[in-house]
């Protein structure tokens, strides 16, 4: 079986560098809040251009704790609106509501299923305070266009990258366009911790500080607590583990654009329905991290069956869309067709740094084999 995802042989690459440095934070006998996690925070924050990072508990928490830090300081009250692609991942959704705000699920683009410009515009109403823009699947979201409907009406933007590591547009990488971003770096990520692990990028000196003490128990000074916070820390093994990753990051993220190269020029299938064109390359594919390559077909159980009958792990991101989650039980008789279809139709192909080109030309001849009943 061709695996989705092989974490085992992946971190296998970097067995030596991964076990010096956890022999060095086992070595210093500082295990929370120490060196290892400043410099962490100092190289990922020059990996995405910002002045701060603030390395967090996981990639949930660097969005909720986003939202928590602008209403402590008066950019958000509860009950204020925010834009949020229908089809995300529901962590996003998670954070807005943690925090009493109000999600406007808004329907994306069927191209490349993040937020469209006039159909954010058309979701903002008095209420509206900030917009959420999803990098989905590692494709930047239309910053530059979302920036400026951001500006224009006084409103916040919150990246959520958590699957775009180093994607970018005109040099601008992903968690330096909107005003702060959140990153998970889960061991699937394309940088990816070995445990939960997250952080916040910005260039706002202020919110960076906010959120370092509310994840602090709320403190920026030992027993003096000025907010009500929690304990959302990045701890040193991880930034170490995290400091390794990093340094391969760009190496691995050229190897996954080659493979989706690889899939739109030799998957011809006229049911399967892909991300990118046979004509894209390299230097074209910039905004793109390829977390995931996701398909589209009319037949997604079956053509799912039959990879798996070829030897060919896939999964679905995601088979429920959140407006019909139990978690969220009213909105369930809401109808959002776009982001239902997607939800109905979408299908994940084996994408990973480790992924060989032998298992690549397996699975495109796997799916042009396909015959849908």
């Amino acid at each position: 079986m061709i695996p989705f995802l092989d974490l085992k042989a992946l971190n296998r690459k970097y067995t030596e560098e991964l076990s010096a440095a956890a022999i060095r934070v086992i070595s210093s006998g500082w295990y929370v809040q120490g060196e290892e996690v400043k410099e962490f925070e100092r190289e990922f924050s020059e990996y995405c251009g910002t002045r701060y990072c603030v390395g967090v508990a996981n990639g949930l928490e660097a969005l909720t704790l986003t939202l928590r830090a602008w209403k402590e300081l008066g950019r958000l009250r509860e009950g204020d609106e925010v834009i949020v692609p229908a089809n995300t991942y529901i962590a996003s959704i998670l954070a807005i509501t943690e925090n009493g705000l109000v999600p406007v699920l808004t329907e994306p683009s069927e191209a490349t299923y993040n937020l469209e410009v006039e159909k954010t515009a058309a979701a903002i109403t008095p209420k509206t305070r900030a917009i959420l823009a999803v990098h989905l699947y590692g494709r930047l979201a239309p910053m530059a266009e979302l920036s400026s409907l951001a500006d224009r009406h006084g409103l916040l933007i919150l990246e959520d990258s958590a699957q775009a590591h180093g994607a970018e547009v005109q040099g601008t990488r992903a968690g330096n366009w909107g005003d702060a971003s959140g990153f998970s770096f889960y061991p699937g990520k394309n940088l990816g911790a070995l445990g939960d692990a997250g952080a916040v990028t910005t260039n706002d000196e202020e919110l960076a500080a906010t959120i370092r003490a509310i994840a602090n128990y709320g403190s920026n000074i030992k027993y003096h607590n000025l907010y009500q916070g929690v304990n959302s820390r990045l701890d040193e093994i991880q930034a170490a583990m995290l400091r390794v990753k990093l340094r391969h990051l760009d190496s691995e993220s050229r190897y996954r654009k080659e493979i989706a190269l690889a899939y739109a020029q030799g998957i011809q299938h006229s049911g399967i329905v892909q991300p990118i064109g046979p004509r894209e390359s390299i230097e074209s594919l910039q905004n793109h991290a390829f977390h995931l390559y996701v398909v589209r077909t009319l037949h997604r159980d079956a053509l799912q069956k039959h990879l798996s009958n070829e030897g060919v792990q896939t999964l679905v991101h995601y088979p429920i869309p959140p407006h019909r989650q139990q978690a969220y039980a009213n909105w369930n008789a809401c109808s959002y067709p776009v982001t239902e279809a997607i939800h109905e139709q979408v299908l994940s192909l084996p994408m990973s740094p480790v992924l060989t080109e032998n298992q690549v030309r397996k699975v495109i001849t796997a799916c042009n084999n396909f015959q849908p009943e």
